[in-house]
């Protein structure tokens, strides 16, 4: 019984992310923490370009994205994300919190902000967990 509470909870954790930053030793260092929290790394992508073809070909339930990205900012990335890959969660991170508009957040399709400073004690499994399917199926 207790068991089956369990996996019915972590069934709605969005367990497979894709990292995406410019920083190789950043994404390196993401992946290593999300793997302790039980994730899976599906991919990491540099910038914008290699996130949509990541997303095309892998469908990951959640994405970790850096605000600050060579070419597209991660607000212009994670509208592209959201609309390829509607299912995932994005929640935006960067070391420079205060590149952040609220006004934006509002519109960008990610769920949060987390600065990356923050990362190892956020909770991670509650931003990436995916509300449960209403009754009807939707």
């Amino acid at each position: 019984m207790v068991f089956d509470l369990v996996r019915s909870h972590y069934s709605y954790v969005a367990s497979r992310i894709l990292i995406v930053d410019d920083s190789a030793r950043f994404r390196a260092l993401a992946a290593e923490l999300l793997a302790i929290r039980g994730f899976e790394v599906l991919e990491e992508a540099a910038d914008g370009e290699q996130a949509l073809a990541a997303v095309a070909r892998s469908r990951p339930d959640g994405i970790l994205l850096d605000v600050n990205l060579p070419g597209q900012d991660g607000f212009a990335v994670a509208a592209s994300l959201a609309a390829a890959c509607a299912g995932a969660r994005i929640v935006l991170t960067s070391a420079d919190t205060d590149h952040v508009p609220a006004e934006v957040m509002k519109t960008c399709a990610a769920i949060a902000f987390v600065a990356k400073q923050d990362l190892a004690v956020a909770d991670l499994a509650t931003l990436f967990s995916r509300p449960p399917m209403s009754a009807g199926g939707g």
